[in-house]
């Protein structure tokens, strides 16, 4: 009994999609298109993620291979006729190198039309299609006002090598606690007393003190949900560079859960920091909670945390897939709770926004900042606005169309 296939032409477009992971570079091949066949008949090609698992259990072999076929997968299945522009766009976001001369590509990814080394038969002329790629190296210039969703995995590196140059240095405040100033302001009893007894109270020495300051703490709260997967990994880099600048930073990162990734951020390398993080972190580029991750921290990590006027940055575009159930209520109390909070919104570089999300409008009252963080440009403003004052509130303004 023949082993049941999908239905329609389902199974031409796995084919499809198992050549285009072969002329990414993924060893795949005739078996490995029927085993995701019949792993397919055997599901509901319906449900997006059984889709997804299917095609990734027999497709993918290797963990490095993950993030090709995570990124051809988006690419194809939005239009499965689309092989060519995929497989280009696909390829820009590789690591393959783009100076490699055309005729050392692998044979595979040669034209299947060989006519022009037939003699006598007379070369067809193909019509070139401009495709947008985004395949070149910006200059730094330019670099730094381009959108993270533009930018390819060859300018992740130069933009990684920018950030480490920003200085997030905040300005210091004021404690509780004292210090000795020959010059301060107040007159320390307890030390002129001290020293009063070696002199017999004649004469009788002022010991001046003044207010002691340090620099708040930071904590991060990065959301990794799909719609901003763009902007996450870059964001990654910033807040690694940040960790191990400064002693008092915490990073949060959550889609449909919490969690805390301080301790691996700490780690100097950050492809090694990353890859621990992509390992350990277990809802990305899913939905988002942005209500209940805020109620987690509230309940067990504000008092910890915040308990000394800490800067909360809170870097999200407001999209909530529960409607934003809960979020005014926890953002309220968590504003309560810091020094400033501070939203860090990629959808705020549109000249049109315009709150009309809930879970826009919902956050968007109990927040001190509202900034647009979509290119090293806006963390570099971002570092001076933090660094010259902290607080007053402001209203959302959108930046310019892209």
């Amino acid at each position: 009994m023949a082993p049941p296939t999908p239905p329609g032409r389902l199974p031409q477009h796995v084919a499809h999609f198992v050549r285009l992971l072969r002329a990414a570079g993924l060893p795949v091949g005739p078996g490995h298109t029927i085993a995701a066949v019949r792993a397919l008949a055997a599901i509901d090609v319906t449900a997006k993620r059984q889709f997804f698992w299917a095609l990734h259990g027999t497709l993918v072999a290797r963990r490095e291979h993950r993030h090709i076929f995570d990124t051809a997968f988006r690419l194809f299945w939005r239009d499965p006729h689309g092989a060519d522009e995929a497989l280009a766009a696909l390829l820009s976001r590789s690591q393959i190198p783009h100076e490699k001369p055309a005729s050392r590509a692998p044979a595979r990814l040669a034209p299947e039309d060989d006519s022009a080394s037939r003699p006598g038969v007379e070369p067809v002329r193909e019509t070139v299609r401009e495709i947008p790629l985004r395949m070149a190296f910006s200059p730094t210039e330019v670099l730094r006002s381009k959108d993270f969703e533009e930018i390819t995995a060859a300018e992740v590196l130069q933009a990684r090598e920018v950030i480490r140059s920003l200085r997030l240095d905040l300005r210091p405040v004021l404690t509780r606690r004292h210090e000795p100033d020959p010059r301060g302001r107040f007159i320390d009893l307890r030390r002129t007393l001290r020293t009063s007894v070696r002199t017999g109270g004649c004469p009788l020495p002022l010991q001046r003190k003044s207010t002691r300051t340090r620099r708040p703490a930071i904590v991060a709260l990065c959301d990794i949900s799909g719609s901003m997967e763009s902007y996450s990994r870059v964001l990654l880099h910033f807040f690694h560079t940040l960790t191990n600048a400064a002693d008092q930073v915490h990073t949060f990162v959550f889609g449909t859960r919490l969690t805390n990734i301080t301790r691996l951020l700490r780690d100097r390398d950050v492809d090694r920091a990353l890859d621990r993080i992509g390992h350990s972190v277990r809802d990305w580029y899913g939905g988002t909670r942005i209500g209940a991750s805020l109620e987690a921290f509230n309940l067990h990590w504000s008092r910890r945390l915040l308990a000394q006027g800490a800067v909360v940055l809170l870097v999200t575009d407001g999209l909530d897939r529960e409607g934003g159930e809960g979020i005014r209520a926890q953002a309220r109390r968590l504003r309560k709770s810091c020094r400033s909070l501070v939203w860090l919104n990629p959808l705020l570089r549109y000249r049109g926004f315009a709150p009309k999300a809930a879970g826009i409008r919902a956050l968007l009252p109990e927040v001190d900042e509202h900034r647009p963080v979509h290119n090293l440009e806006s963390l570099a403003q971002l570092a001076e606005v933090l660094g010259g004052r902290v607080g007053g509130r402001c209203s959302y303004r959108g930046g310019p169309d892209i």
